[in-house]
């Protein structure tokens, strides 16, 4: 058997792109490769979004690494690849993206899942808004 691979894992102020994240788990054991895009909406709790920024703390693509390894360490996962930007990214801008892949797509979806839940819980990694009414916000910021 194959030892799962973490294809990417990185932050960056570039921006992110899918199609590479699904292709960099492709594997050719794989039935299935599920992908998360998370982009920049207009709003936020019903209020309009007019800028967005991430900062991230110097130990971010290190512990999104740690978290890509945990995801990667399941049996039923061949491939893990994650990215999440950092910087000034505009509306529609892809903030975090996701790809796994399995044998079956039920476990795809799981760890696929897993992964974004742990990347959003876990990274030191904080947006600044800004509304339309001129107001702003920290988001995720300790």
């Amino acid at each position: 058997m194959t030892a799962p691979t973490i294809a990417l894992g990185a932050v960056t102020d570039q921006p992110l792109d899918l199609a590479a994240h699904e292709a960099a788990v492709a594997d050719p054991r794989a039935g299935a490769v599920v992908s998360f895009q998370g982009v920049v909406r207009d709003h936020d709790h019903g209020r309009a979004v007019t800028s967005l920024e991430y900062e991230g703390h110097p130990s971010a693509e290190r512990i999104l690494r740690e978290v890509a390894a945990e995801v990667a360490a399941d049996p039923e996962v061949y491939a893990v690849a994650v990215s999440h930007r950092i910087g000034a990214l505009a509306i529609g801008d892809a903030a975090l993206v996701a790809a796994v892949s399995t044998a079956h797509r039920a476990a795809a979806f799981a760890a696929c899942a897993r992964l974004v839940d742990e990347v959003k819980a876990r990274l030191p990694i904080w947006k600044h808004q800004v509304f339309a009414d001129g107001t702003e916000e920290w988001v995720n910021c300790p």
